[in-house]
């Protein structure tokens, strides 16, 4: 790589975190930027980087006994006998499992048994696990407890299904109850990312202004570049931010990078156990695949992470296009199956969870 090739892997952070009002995005040329990821390249030292070079962060009983009381005995007292007679269900030739299999589950401790049999109820699936809200109003609901926290979430859909909406408004929510949030864009700059926020009053400015949080604009091709800096130094970068949450839109273009299918899923898993190392909630956005609005366009992320929501369009020769979302998968977690109605209004996504698509 040339020593050109070098700055700019070296600078590419402290370019995107520049905060001088009056710089255009990508400017270097700025005022000494006071991002909460300041440089502390006067030491030399970088989190990860034990060699003090350039960071492109910049800063009872068995059955099976032998006591004569396993149901195989040869005693000729085994349940699935046909012809016993000894006062046990199937005697006169019925078997313990006869036209149904109520008795069998009574004695399983199944509802109407006579063990202490219980339906699954929201509160069978309670854990410890701490959880947090995604902040989607309706889709909090079809969560049954949360997501759990530091789990690595992806929203997959096509253009226009709000994507980026859905993120930005995971990290709204986060604010709102005091969380250090990071959004790291591939496809917008900095200035399109607050306007979509500040549109909607969410308060980003101030939010940036407090350093609690951070929005990073970075090209797709100089992060594939320094991939393995980014991916050694971000869990570094995160727990001095105090991150909670990080969104990153999207990963579809950072797969696109490669064209060798085993590398880029090797790439990507690694980039996702990072942050799942990073102890951070993360959000990925992902491009559904033309082929299949339920897959992601590589087909490898919904594999790699721990929550999968899947937006997409209904289309109907008699019914208006609508937008409807699924929860394909939450890893600790039971949820809604159904496919439910959503909008994208001023006010961000609203999901109508009494609603059914038809």
């Amino acid at each position: 790589m040339s020593e050109d090739a070098d700055d700019r892997d070296d600078d590419w952070f402290e370019s995107a975190l520049e905060d001088e009002p009056d710089d255009e995005p990508g400017d270097t040329d700025g005022a000494e930027s006071d991002s909460p990821f300041a440089s502390d390249a006067d030491a030399g030292h970088t989190p990860g980087d034990e060699s003090g070079g350039d960071s492109p962060f910049d800063d009872g009983g068995s059955p099976f006994d032998d006591d004569g009381d396993s149901p195989f005995d040869d005693d000729g007292e085994s349940p699935f006998d046909d012809d016993s007679d000894n006062g046990e269900p199937g005697g006169d030739d019925e078997s313990l499992f006869g036209d149904d299999f109520a008795t069998a589950f009574e004695s399983a401790g199944s509802p109407g048994g006579g063990s202490s049999g219980t339906e699954f109820e929201d509160e069978d699936f309670d854990s410890d696990i701490p959880r947090i809200d995604v902040g989607i109003e309706g889709l909090d609901r079809m969560i049954q407890g949360g997501v759990p926290r530091r789990h690595l979430i992806v929203a997959i859909g096509s253009a226009g299904t709000g994507k980026t909406t859905f993120g930005l408004q995971f990290l709204h929510h986060g604010l709102e109850t005091g969380e250090h949030c990071v959004f790291i864009t591939l496809e917008q700059s900095h200035a399109a990312i607050m306007d979509t926020a500040n549109d909607r009053n969410w308060g980003f400015d101030e939010y940036e202004a407090n350093d609690q949080l951070a929005i990073v604009d970075l090209d797709p091709v100089e992060m594939a570049n320094s991939l393995d800096n980014i991916r050694g130094e971000l869990p570094g970068l995160i727990e001095d931010f105090d991150a909670d949450r990080l969104v990153l839109d999207s990963v579809s273009l950072l797969e696109m990078m490669y064209d060798n299918p085993a590398k880029r899923r090797t790439e990507v898993f690694d980039f996702t156990r990072s942050l799942k190392n990073a102890g951070v909630t993360t959000m990925l956005t992902s491009e559904a695949s033309e082929d299949n609005p339920y897959a992601s366009r590589h087909g490898i992320i919904e594999y790699l992470t721990d929550a999968v929501f899947v937006l997409q369009y209904v289309r109907s020769e008699t019914r208006e296009t609508r937008l409807a979302v699924e929860i394909q998968k939450i890893r600790n977690a039971n949820h809604s199956r159904e496919t439910k109605p959503y909008e994208i209004t001023m006010d961000g996504i609203s999901v109508y969870q009494q609603a059914n698509i038809f």
